[in-house]
């Protein structure tokens, strides 16, 4: 039995103004993941639990079969896991994004313009992780380089209880109130006002603002947390599993509960990945033994924080035409049962430029499933359905065990 999630990251969202209130999924044309909808089990579910904060680690958690009430532990632990760090359970861990803000005298009076400096490589990021960690190294302090825009902060034997906000929900906004609270603030901030200070006087981000380009001006550090423990996949399904992602955080998931990571090249975290190489790599790693894979597409989320309507609409019929379909027709004609899920994990909706709870379409088909509805996979025929599942983390268990 084989088995393959597509996770469209951010597809769902809200109808647009400009689309005749139609949402992306609406208007975008996606033949394949109709075909999984009108076939099989269509309808809405919940990834973000009421309360808990409607990221990509929670939604992905879900996604996976993982209750995040009872295995959730912050978020950047699961990106320091995929860079390599070794944590121990005293450890308290920090995203540190590279950020563009607003030229002003203090870090308190600048507004967030650009959350991933422009999505800045990562051979000239690292220049800026290495002067954050020259400036603050100790035995209980360590910055660790990313990829892109996306890093992380040690403090070694510390406590925990920091409030803070992810970048992306506050583009745009002036960021005096979304400073860190609580536990660590002091010691947080001091760092983010150092980076203020500092960062845009290093020749290799002086050399982008020349060009241009959005240069990383300061760090901001959020999502608190500590090294999660989970069951590994393969105890917790008896089956072999794989993922394919270009993200941090999605490759420190699956490094947390022991799947397999899938090697693709040319791929990324926006809508400039070879989309094709990740259906190529699912089609061969299944071909090479694994039962379940994991697609993981990080685009349409990008699109709708930076608000790039067509850009959305064209990554969600990439997903579609250059995974969906292929590995649909790999497994058709591969001999042996299978079953399929396909769904965003969260919305990111382009009129609000970050994350919502709201409930998002899920689609599951099984091989020999005779389905004749008239649908296609979008929001608002996925409601009209009736099918409504509260937990998302149940769903996993029903495609491992074949059942509705």
């Amino acid at each position: 039995m084989k088995y393959v999630i597509f996770l469209g990251d951010g597809m769902a969202d809200l109808p647009v103004e400009e689309l005749n209130n139609l949402t992306p999924l609406d208007f975008a044309s996606h033949p394949g993941m109709d075909l999984i909808a009108q076939k099989g089990r269509f309808g809405m579910t919940r990834t973000i639990p009421p309360g808990m904060p409607a990221g990509s680690d929670v939604a992905n958690m879900s996604v996976l079969g993982y209750d995040p009430r009872l295995y959730y532990s912050g978020r950047s632990p699961f990106e320091a896991l995929s860079i390599g760090i070794d944590l121990r359970p005293e450890d308290v861990t920090y995203r540190c994004n590279l950020v563009t803000l607003s030229e002003e005298n203090r870090m308190a009076d600048a507004t967030m313009i650009d959350y991933s400096a422009g999505e800045i490589d990562s051979e000239t990021a690292r220049a800026s992780i290495a002067w954050m960690q020259k400036a603050f190294n100790s035995e209980k302090v360590e910055f660790f380089p990313g990829i892109s825009y996306r890093h992380c902060l040690v403090l070694r034997d510390a406590a925990i209880g920091a409030q803070t906000i992810p970048p992306h929900d506050i583009s745009g906004q002036p960021v005096r109130e979304y400073l860190p609270k609580g536990m660590n603030a002091d010691l947080l901030s001091k760092m983010m006002e150092f980076s203020y200070q500092e960062l845009n006087k290093l020749p290799v981000n002086m050399e982008r603002s020349k060009k241009g380009l959005n240069s990383p001006n300061a760090v901001w550090l959020w999502g608190e947390g500590r090294k999660p423990s989970l069951p590994s996949f393969k105890d917790k399904y008896d089956v072999r599993g794989g993922m394919i992602s270009a993200v941090d955080l999605l490759q420190g998931i699956a490094k947390s509960i022991e799947l397999e990571k899938i090697p693709v090249s040319n791929i990324t975290g926006n809508y400039h990945t070879d989309f094709g190489a990740k259906g190529k790599a699912a089609i061969q790693a299944l071909e090479k033994g694994l039962d379940f894979v994991y697609i993981h597409v990080e685009a349409p989320d990008e699109c709708g924080h930076h608000g790039e309507l067509k850009e959305k609409i064209w990554s969600i019929e990439q997903i579609d035409k250059r995974i969906v379909e292929p590995v649909m027709q790999y497994l058709e004609s591969c001999g042996e049962d299978f079953g399929v899920l396909v769904m965003p994990d969260h919305p990111t909706p382009l009129k609000i430029l970050t994350h919502s709870s709201d409930p998002v379409p899920f689609a599951m088909y099984f091989k020999g499933d005779r389905g004749q509805r008239d649908v296609r996979f979008t929001e608002q025929d996925a409601g009209k359905t009736g099918i409504f599942e509260p937990e998302a983390f149940q769903l996993l268990n029903r495609l491992i065990r074949k059942g509705y």
